[in-house]
């Protein structure tokens, strides 16, 4: 199979916060040439690098917003975040775990540093994900998928580390997330010198994020902490060398290829379906949530 080449290297753009809580680097679509189009079904991504919080009484975090859509996906790597939605769900994201929601037809929700995590503080580290939603699936009901790391497909690479399974497949292993279109989601956790192959079709958008450590990929490229890789479209296989001990976000989906209309907290196909939302929204037919 022929080799999956870089396409870019982005650095993270200069941080912002959401709400108080989340300080983030917006890769998607936030980086040129890394637009909703070019990375379908991956339309945001939000990365919450290391950052110290002070220990609060009031938990920091974003109040009630309104999603529809598309699926929104946590991934704690340190500090533990709590959350709340109109429709009764809610829980604990603890280190490690994921959180993977469909907002489908419509939530309100919201998301804020852990109660007895927030007393104490600490390094916050986090990524969150916006996965597009078919369109036959956009007005389907809300779910939420609760992933503990205890629960995810973990395939060893002997001394070299492992790589954990998220959603999708590694080597035969599948991750436990259910999707509604092929996506492949995954943490390698490699030792230093440790080195980890990957394979996704040449036509799957496919990007890597240095959560820990650095990396040279195809053995040619050193990649920072806290950088994003773009791989182009052609070629299947890939190779990651954890330059020091590393843990890297891998991502890898099959474009959508529908029209995306995006306005603020919902992704649609047409300014019809943005209108309709808006105003569903307006008329309380995204339930209600106390702030």
């Amino acid at each position: 199979m022929a080799t999956k080449k870089i396409e870019i290297v982005a650095s993270p753009k200069p941080a912002h916060f959401v709400g108080d809580g989340f300080r983030v680097h917006n890769f998607i679509p936030g980086i040129q040439g890394m637009d909703m189009k070019r990375m379908d079904p991956f339309i945001m991504l939000d990365y919450n690098s290391k950052f110290h919080f002070n220990g609060s009484d009031n938990p920091r975090g974003v109040g009630v917003h309104p999603h529809r859509g598309f699926e929104t996906v946590t991934i704690a790597y340190q500090g533990k975040v709590e959350h709340h939605d109109s429709a009764g769900g809610g829980g604990i994201i603890g280190e490690g775990d994921v959180q993977w929601m469909t907002a489908a037809k419509g939530v309100l929700h919201k998301e804020y540093h852990e109660t007895e995590w927030s007393k104490t503080g600490g390094t916050f580290q986090m990524v969150q994900l916006w996965v597009n939603l078919p369109s036959v699936y956009k007005m389907s009901c809300p779910k939420y998928q609760a992933i503990k790391n205890a629960d995810m497909e973990k395939v060893d690479l002997r001394n070299h580390g492992y790589v954990e399974i998220i959603a999708g497949e590694y080597n035969g292993h599948k991750g436990p997330a259910t999707t509604f279109s092929p996506v492949n989601m995954m943490n390698a956790k490699l030792k230093s010198g440790g080195k980890a192959e990957f394979d996704f079709p040449a036509s799957f958008n496919t990007g890597a994020l240095v959560i820990e450590g650095s990396i040279i990929v195809n053995g040619e490229q050193k990649v920072a902490t806290d950088h994003f890789v773009l791989f182009q479209n052609e070629g299947e296989t890939f190779i990651i060398e954890a330059a020091e001990d590393a843990v890297v976000l891998i991502i890898s989906g099959q474009p959508l290829n529908e029209p995306i209309y995006p306005h603020g907290p919902f992704v649609m196909n047409t300014r019809e379906e943005i209108m309709q939302a808006f105003e569903d929204y307006n008329t309380g037919k995204f339930g209600y949530l106390e702030d």
